[in-house]
């Protein structure tokens, strides 16, 4: 079974030699249905083709690429805004690698996060909607990870593009990460750059450019930020930034844009001596547990690390006799957030 690292590398064509080279050009022969596929499904969808309207706002938080985009912290942001303005938001989202109570990490970690706002989680939400809005009475969803999920009717459709890796090694599944090709920006009413400070200033102002030459200049862009917070513990306490920076620390994670995580916690300092990653959503075991607690008495480390969405499915203290912590990373804004504030002002009923 190839490895994650390993498919990486492939994509970004890191692995040589005449076995990768092969891999390579089977994977970019793949891609080319996937893509006729997602051509013809987007075409019947922009025709209206089975999708539901209902009888809230709908706005869409949601991406091209598979992996991690910083699409929580933005979610997060997006609902504390409106129940601030008193509306009555609820969450859906499809509960991908959900466990046997129905609900995956992603709910675990806004649960936290947003303790007041409801979160459904069924691969049908349309199902979800109606549940929302008649049960719960709720007066606006938010799509989380919602932009190919085109059934059902939004009003705003927010993508994010992560600087890190914008275009997914600029190839469609299987050969890279797109899930759509970059033309898809185009029905976006509003692109967000996550992580836009962690890539130099040049290859932010040129990956602006790109995306402004797929979507137009009519399309607000936003660039955006992931700052650390602290570091979470199990309880629920967060400890202050100086606690464990500079650091030896063994960090793994379980996301889909690991290297992300990892040059955060270098950017804080962190001397990360061990590191693992398991696959995206991979839900903790005993022997999971155990292999990491092996893993870690490797090394002369001085707490171990892993993201929120790791934490909450872990749910222990520590690591053998080392403890665990999460690096809690909030969202923020280089842009004026106001283009957002007003597309938001524009579907709320007045």
């Amino acid at each position: 079974m190839v490895s994650i690292r390993t498919m990486i590398e492939l994509m970004r064509g890191e692995r040589r030699g005449v076995l990768a080279s092969l891999l390579r050009g089977l994977l970019w022969t793949a891609q080319w249905p996937y893509v006729l596929i997602v051509h013809w499904r987007n075409r019947r969808f922009d025709r209206g083709h089975k999708m539901t309207h209902v009888s809230v706002p709908v706005i869409s938080v949601g991406n091209i690429t598979t992996g991690g985009t910083g699409k929580t912290p933005a979610v997060a942001w997006l609902c504390r805004h409106l129940r601030d303005r008193q509306v009555r938001v609820a969450i859906l989202s499809r509960g991908y690698r959900a466990d046997q109570s129905g609900v995956n990490d992603e709910a675990l970690e806004l649960e936290q996060r947003l303790p007041d706002v409801p979160h459904l989680q069924n691969p049908n939400r349309v199902d979800s909607a109606g549940i929302a809005i008649e049960e719960l009475e709720s007066q606006c969803l938010v799509l989380d990870d919602g932009f190919q999920h085109r059934r059902l009717h939004r009003d705003l459709d927010w993508v994010l593009v992560d600087a890190l890796n914008p275009f997914g090694f600029g190839h469609c599944l299987p050969r890279g990460l797109l899930r759509e090709p970059r033309r898809g920006l185009k029905r976006a009413d509003a692109i967000l750059i996550t992580r836009a400070n962690q890539i130099p200033e040049s290859e932010l102002k040129a990956l602006v450019s790109e995306v402004q030459s797929v979507v137009g200049g009519e399309t607000p862009l936003i660039r955006t930020t992931h700052h650390c917070e602290g570091w979470r513990d199990t309880e629920g306490t967060l400890q202050p930034l100086e606690q464990w920076s500079h650091a030896k620390v063994a960090g793994f994670c379980a996301i889909g844009n690991p290297d992300a995580f990892r040059a955060t916690l270098e950017s804080q300092g962190c001397d990360v001596v061990g590191w693992r990653i398991f696959p995206d959503h991979h839900r903790y075991d005993r022997g999971d547990i155990q292999e990491l607690t092996d893993w870690v008495s490797r090394h002369e480390v001085e707490v171990v690390v892993c993201t929120a969405k790791d934490l909450v499915k872990l749910n222990v203290a520590r690591i053998g006799n080392v403890p665990l912590v999460a690096l809690q990373v909030g969202f923020a804004f280089i842009d004026d957030p106001q283009p957002l504030i007003s597309q938001i002002d524009g579907v709320l009923p007045q």
